[in-house]
C-alpha cells in the first residue's frame, strides 16, 4: 500500500512539473506578445490581445498547485507521517509554500506578472529535488518523531515560501530601480507596479510573516529541549535561523523607526532572504550538527 502511494507521489509531482512548465510557457507567451510598437518612437502594451493568455497562465498555476499539493499528501501517506523527514521532503513542500503564498497574494494584489519568476523558480526547485535530492519514503530518524515537527517545520515553511515571494518582489524593485536610473523603463517593464507599490508590499509580507517566523524559532528551541535536554545549542541550523530572525527584525526595525524605503530597503530584504537560502540549502547539505536530516 505505502509503494503504491510513493508511485503515487511521484506521479502528481511530475505531472505538476508539467504543468507548471506550460504555465511557464503561457507567462511568457502573455510577456513576449503584449508588446507592440505603435510608431518607430513609441512603445506601448496591450494585455487585452493576452487575457485569455494570463488566464491559462494562471489556471495552469493552480492546477501545479493542486498537484503537488497532491504529491505531497500521498508522499505523506506513503511513508505514514508528516512529508518533512529529509530534504527532497522540504522541498516539494517548500515549492507548495512558495506558490501558494504567490497565489494568495494574488487574490488581493496585481501579481500576475511574477507568474513568469515563480514558475520558473518552482521548476527549478523541484527539478533539482527529482534529480538530486529524492530518497524513498522512510521511516523518520528518532529525533524527529514528535509532534513539533509537524508545528514547527510547519511554520518554518510557510515563513520561508512568504520570505522568498517577498525577496522576489524586492529583486524586481532594484531592477526597475536601476532601469529607471538610466532612463525610461522598457516597454515590458511598463505594466509592472510603481516603485513605491513594490517597496510597501514587500514590507507587507515580511512583517505578516515574521511572527509566524518568531514562533517557529521558539517551538524549535522548545523542541531541542524536549528531544535533547537543552533549549539552544548553537547547532550550525539553530544560528542561522536566529541570523535570519535578527536580519529580518533588523529590516522591519529599520522601516518603523527610522524610515528605511526603496533601494536600502529591498537590499536589507534580500540579505535576510540569503540567510534564509543559506541555512535551507548549505546547512542542510553540507552542514554537520544534529539538525543534518538531508538524507544525502
Amino acid at each position: 500500500m505505502s509503494r503504491t502511494w510513493a508511485f503515487a507521489s511521484n506521479y502528481f509531482i511530475y505531472s505538476a512539473m508539467a504543468v507548471y512548465t506550460l504555465s511557464f510557457f503561457a507567462h511568457a507567451y502573455e510577456t513576449a506578445w503584449a508588446v507592440k510598437v505603435p510608431t518607430d518612437t513609441t512603445k506601448t502594451l496591450d494585455y487585452k490581445r493576452t487575457e485569455k493568455v494570463a488566464r491559462i497562465a494562471t489556471a495552469m498555476m493552480i492546477l501545479g498547485f493542486i498537484l503537488l499539493f497532491a504529491g505531497v499528501i500521498a508522499r505523506g501517506i506513503s511513508a505514514g507521517r508528516v512529508p518533512w523527514g529529509n530534504m527532497y521532503e522540504f522541498s516539494i513542500t517548500g515549492a507548495l509554500a512558495f506558490t501558494g503564498a504567490y497565489l494568495g497574494a494574488l487574490r488581493k494584489y496585481d501579481l500576475r506578472w511574477l507568474g513568469l519568476l515563480v514558475s520558473i523558480s518552482v521548476l527549478l526547485t523541484l527539478g533539482t529535488a527529482v534529480a538530486v535530492l529524492y530518497r524513498p519514503s522512510a521511516p523518520l530518524v528518532p529525533a524527529l518523531k514528535s509532534t513539533w515537527l509537524v508545528i514547527h517545520v510547519s511554520a518554518a515553511i510557510v515563513s520561508g515560501g512568504v520570505f522568498l515571494l517577498a525577496n522576489v518582489i524586492a529583486a524586481a524593485y532594484l531592477y526597475l530601480d536601476h532601469m529607471e536610473s538610466k532612463g525610461e523603463r522598457t516597454a515590458w517593464a511598463k505594466r509592472l507596479p510603481s516603485l513605491e507599490v513594490l517597496d510597501q508590499l514587500s514590507y507587507r509580507l515580511v512583517a505578516f510573516v515574521f511572527p509566524l517566523w518568531t514562533f517557529a524559532v521558539i517551538a524549535g528551541a522548545i523542541w531541542a529541549e524536549s528531544a535533547w535536554g537543552r533549549y539552544w545549542g548553537w547547532d550550525p541550523k539553530e544560528t542561522w535561523a536566529f541570523i535570519t530572525w535578527v536580519a529580518y527584525a533588523a529590516y522591519l526595525h529599520a522601516r518603523v523607526t527610522i524610515g528605511w524605503r526603496g533601494r536600502r530597503a529591498a537590499w536589507l530584504c534580500l540579505f535576510a532572504g540569503s540567510t534564509f537560502l543559506f541555512n535551507y540549502v548549505y546547512v542542510n547539505i553540507w552542514g554537520t550538527g544534529k539538525h543534518t536530516y538531508s538524507g544525502l
